[in-house]
């Protein structure tokens, strides 16, 4: 059973994040449909209480403008004729009442016979003056939607006004008509709104694996933590080569800015190298990658999310230090090899004088000594002679040794000088630089071969610099290599094992310390490495 799968018993009592989320829909859209059917409804009755008022004024004024009307007011008793008229005319049309009224402001017809001959209970002033007026009003029925149109005659004089009224209940049963229509729409869309808000809470549960959002956070807490608690370097890519994580060692090691995340590593400035190692399309294990001095063991590995290509993963390890002091080992196991064939040709020679001793032949055995001592005093004093440094001497005199036992002869420039009391980190960059260069050119020399070294420094010990000279008799560079002879992975030997380091890091520490390290193909091989004595580039 998986750790997800051990639910704590709390956590079957709580509503899952699909019922909430459909519960939360539900509220929301039944809101949202009741204030739009609220507003919908208002709407509707606003349109039909416009639609009755213009109903009851265009009423009135057909009435108004009707010759009948107009010359029945111009009689002595217009109600003689106007009241059957009047009420006839309500009785077809189906309006609550038609009220017509003379100049004076009396009925000359009601719905009402005692009403006629009556004056209003409202002021007709305003109407009489011409003016319409349209509005609800309290009479005899109740409450009414009521126009007022005046009457003028052929002198457009106010001979009397027409009233026409509705009651007010018909407007609102007009309205509540539509409301079956407004609340079937409303059930229609709270029901498609439901069956749209159970399908997407069962989307959300499967995109999220059926884990609650508590679980989520839990899930997201532990990676952050372990994430950010290794000390290699994580980076996550998608499958469209978009950065979408990247831990603290990470953004360090690859120097990312802080607006990283969303952006490929072309965008963010990395160099073709870091491109190729964080967007290739295959697995790759213990890649090395070079990026500001230090020297990165990469390892890619493909994510797949249900068969679906979900982009790559990055480690990065920080291999620099390890890498140096690896090589100033092998430069300490140089010297150590060099002495111990010393002891070992010492002690050859030893027991030939002892030999000669016993066979008589003194002379011989003083004449061996002398030729010797000569030639051995001679090749370490002028080692000593030109490096004051005894570290740098040691390693020097240790591959001369190292050559002769290879069989290639090691010359030492006569322009080669060194004086002691340098730098600790320039002394360390000398050993890197010295060593690997010599020993490139003792591999590319051969047996019977021959290795020019030059050490010499310009300037005084602040503001000066180193420069290293390395010339073999070997074969020459491969033109096809010489433009990225330097980048880790390139190797001036044979491709077996793990090669390719040595120039890189030779490279790296020229580059640290401000300098440079450049090769010559023209007539024999010859590799120049300028190491100033003050470090301008701070090694990570």
């Amino acid at each position: 059973m998986s750790a997800l799968a051990r639910r704590p018993r709390s956590a079957a009592r709580e509503v899952s994040l699909g019922h909430r989320l459909f519960r939360w829909n539900m509220v929301l859209l039944i809101g949202a449909v009741t204030l739009v059917s609220l507003l919908w409804g208002a709407n509707q009755y606003v349109e039909v209480r416009q639609q009755y008022e213009d109903r009851v004024l265009t009423m009135a004024e057909s009435v108004a403008v009707m010759e009948t009307v107009q010359g029945a007011l111009e009689t002595d008793d217009p109600a003689e004729i106007l009241a059957p008229w009047a009420e006839t005319l309500r009785e077809a049309t189906g309006y609550e009442y038609i009220m017509i009224a003379d100049s004076d402001g009396i009925r000359q017809s009601h719905p009402d016979p005692e009403a006629i001959g009556q004056r209003p209970h409202l002021d007709p002033a305003p109407v009489l003056a011409g003016d319409t007026w349209t509005g609800v009003e309290h009479g005899h029925a109740g409450l009414t939607m009521r126009a007022r149109v005046p009457i003028f005659n052929e002198s457009d004089e106010v001979i009397g006004f027409v009233s026409v009224g509705i009651l007010a209940s018909e407007v609102r049963l007009a309205s509540i008509g539509e409301l079956p229509l407004i609340f079937g729409v409303a059930l229609l869309a709270v029901g498609i709104g439901a069956v749209g808000a159970r399908l997407l809470a069962r989307r959300l549960r499967a995109d999220t694996h059926g884990l609650e959002p508590r679980e989520i956070t839990a899930l997201l807490d532990g990676r952050e933590a372990l994430l950010y608690a290794i000390g290699e370097g994580v980076i996550g890519l998608d499958s469209e080569g978009r950065i979408v994580l990247a831990n603290t060692p990470a953004r360090q090691l690859l120097r990312l800015p802080e607006e990283h995340l969303g952006r490929t590593p072309a965008e963010l400035g990395l160099g073709a190298e870091a491109q190729a190692v964080l967007s290739g399309p295959d697995a790759g294990e213990d890649l090395l990658l070079s990026v500001d001095g230090l020297i990165l063991v990469c390892n890619r590995r493909p994510v797949r999310v249900r068969e679906d290509d979900g982009g790559v993963v990055v480690t990065l390890r920080d291999r620099t230090e390890l890498t140096r002091h690896s090589d100033q080992l092998d430069g300490a196991r140089t010297v150590t090899d060099g002495l111990r064939a010393q002891r070992h040709e010492f002690a050859n020679r030893i027991h030939t004088v002892a030999g000669m001793l016993e066979l008589g032949t003194v002379d011989q055995a003083q004449a061996y000594l002398s030729e010797l001592s000569l030639a051995t005093s001679g090749a370490d004093a002028e080692i000593a002679a030109r490096f004051q440094d005894m570290t740098v001497a040691a390693l020097v005199l240790a591959k001369s040794v190292q050559a002769a036992e290879r069989g290639v002869q090691f010359n030492l420039s006569e322009l080669s000088h060194l004086p002691e009391g340098q730098p600790h980190d320039l002394r360390d960059d000398l050993l890197l630089v010295i060593g690997n260069l010599v020993d490139n050119a003792m591999d590319a020399a051969g047996p019977d071969g021959a290795v020019e070294l030059m050490v010499r420094q310009h300037g005084g010990e602040m503001d000066g610099l180193v420069e290293v000279r390395v010339i073999d008799s070997g074969p020459g560079l491969d033109l096809a290599i010489a433009d990225d002879v330097f980048s880790i992975g390139r190797s001036t030997k044979d491709q077996a094992g793990r090669r390719g380091l040595g120039l890189a890091l030779v490279h790296q520490a020229c580059l640290r310390r401000g300098g440079s390290v450049s090769v010559d193909t023209e007539d024999e091989t010859t590799f120049y490495a300028y190491l100033p004595a003050r470090q301008d580039v701070t090694s990570s």
